[in-house]
């Protein structure tokens, strides 16, 4: 599943060492004597993940499977379900331990499904005492802490990579905001910081492991350095980051809030090559009524300025969006204001969601629109995002671009286009940086030659 919070990164998940991108739960490891871990969301979410590969090996958990939920919308959870019901008519011996933040919002209702045998919260899966085996029966059901006491984050150094292209590190953890739509808080708690020295320490051995491009992700990670002393901006701490970890070929950021960036995140723009030009905009909507309704931070006109101060730090800076479709009240004047800001805003990857309600949300209880007209409102802005990405690709003919090789044959530029590489080794070895000429486009990838 993809995630329809404001950052919350919402774009398809991407493994912490990403091998391609796929809808829905990820099996990660083969059935056998390993945990099997099934993540869904976002790709905090999916980092997380492989902070409890670590953990359940480093305690000998064997045959087990470990259902990492998502909580953004209702369609998350009902695939959450059914994929916990399927694990255990295929591993029928297996224990069933599911987490995240479905599990953390509802405990109650997990472990009232007859497939599971432990649910575990989202301060307790990041702990490796959570994974130690117990006699069936013995051990505690339920380990769920109240998430909104939670005060410190840390960084999980990763261990035992399959891949080593791009790795997604938690930076930040948790929101103080409240938007009306959103249950996330409620699954993450409080905004709280990794330390610089921390991530830095991290940084610096993935790019001794060979990983080529590192992205930095949290929950909002424009609220970074907020809860640390001298309340280092996330600019700020990226331009540190960059110059303790000169090694680090390429860094990127997940998605960020357009209001809350820092003057230093424009300064990276134009100063700092190893800073990809790529921004991933929580924008949720183009009206100012619709973004007041979802309490959001910004107006359309922040959105406006933001993009045209990108521009102006690095003209070939290319935009993603989060947006939602069909919020409550939201009449067709108001969905045409949305859709208009695609165009004037040049935003190129558009990452769509029909209005999902959560129950508990303000949002739920103002008056919908009707689910057909959101589904339809989605397709035409998903249909305007796949005119802006065709444009995009074709605009970038005849440029050069470094390109990492995620796999053979297969790998993206600076700005996260999709490029087919030349076949063999003549298109680099995985977590290789290529420098390409671009020389077409054929079914939604770039094409190019090495230079």
């Amino acid at each position: 599943m993809t995630a329809q919070r404001p950052n919350r990164d919402p774009s398809p998940l991407v493994l912490s060492l990403s091998k391609g991108e796929a809808q829905g739960a990820r099996p990660e490891a083969k059935a056998g004597r390993e945990a099997e871990i099934l993540t869904f969301g976002c790709r905090l979410n999916a980092y997380e993940s492989e902070v409890m590969r670590g953990h359940a090996r480093a305690a000998g958990l064997g045959d087990a499977v470990i259902v990492n939920t998502c909580a953004v919308t209702a369609e998350a959870e009902r695939q959450c379900r059914q994929a916990i019901r399927k694990a255990r008519r295929e591993r029928p011996e297996a224990k069933i331990i599911v987490t995240g933040c479905a599990a953390q919002i509802d405990p109650g209702a997990y472990a009232a499904m007859a497939e599971v045998d432990q649910v575990i919260g989202n301060e307790e899966k990041l702990r490796v005492e959570s994974f130690l085996p117990g006699p069936r029966g013995e051990e505690t059901r339920v380990r769920v802490n109240d998430i909104m006491e939670a005060r410190e984050t840390a960084a999980h150094l990763i261990q035992g990579f399959e891949a080593r292209t791009r790795a997604f590190i938690e930076v930040q953890q948790g929101c103080d905001h409240r938007c009306t739509f959103c249950i996330i808080p409620f699954g993450r708690g409080p905004s709280r910081s990794v330390p610089l020295g921390e991530i830095v320490t991290q940084v610096r051995a993935l790019a001794a492991a060979g990983v080529a491009e590192v992205v930095l992700t949290g929950v909002d990670i424009t609220d970074y350095g907020k809860d640390l002393p001298g309340r280092p901006s996330l600019g700020r701490a990226v331009r540190r980051l960059l110059a303790q970890v000169p090694e680090l070929p390429r860094l990127r950021l997940s998605s960020v809030d357009p209001v809350e960036l820092d003057d230093e995140v424009f300064r990276l723009l134009a100063e700092e090559p190893r800073f990809m030009p790529h921004l991933h905009l929580s924008l949720q909507a183009g009206d100012d009524l619709i973004l007041k309704r979802m309490k959001r931070r910004h107006l359309r006109a922040d959105v406006i300025e933001t993009c045209r101060r990108a521009r102006a730090a690095r003209p070939d800076v290319v935009f993603g969006a989060d947006v939602i479709a069909g919020f409550p009240t939201e009449t067709e004047a108001m969905f045409a204001n949305t859709l208009d800001l695609v165009a004037e805003c040049g935003l190129t990857y558009l990452h769509v969601f029909p209005y999902s309600e959560r129950p508990g949300t303000p949002a739920a209880r103002m008056p919908a629109v009707a689910k057909p007209l959101r589904k339809e409102r989605a397709a035409r802005l998903r249909a305007a995002g796949e005119r802006a990405v065709a444009q995009f690709l074709e605009g970038r003919i005849g440029s050069t671009a470094e390109v990492l090789v995620e796999k053979p044959g297969f790998g993206r530029t600076e700005h996260f286009a999709p490029v087919a590489l030349p076949g063999g080794t003549a298109g680099g070895m995985a977590g290789e940086v290529r420098r390409l000429r671009l020389t077409g486009v054929d079914q939604g990838r770039l094409t190019g030659a090495v230079t």
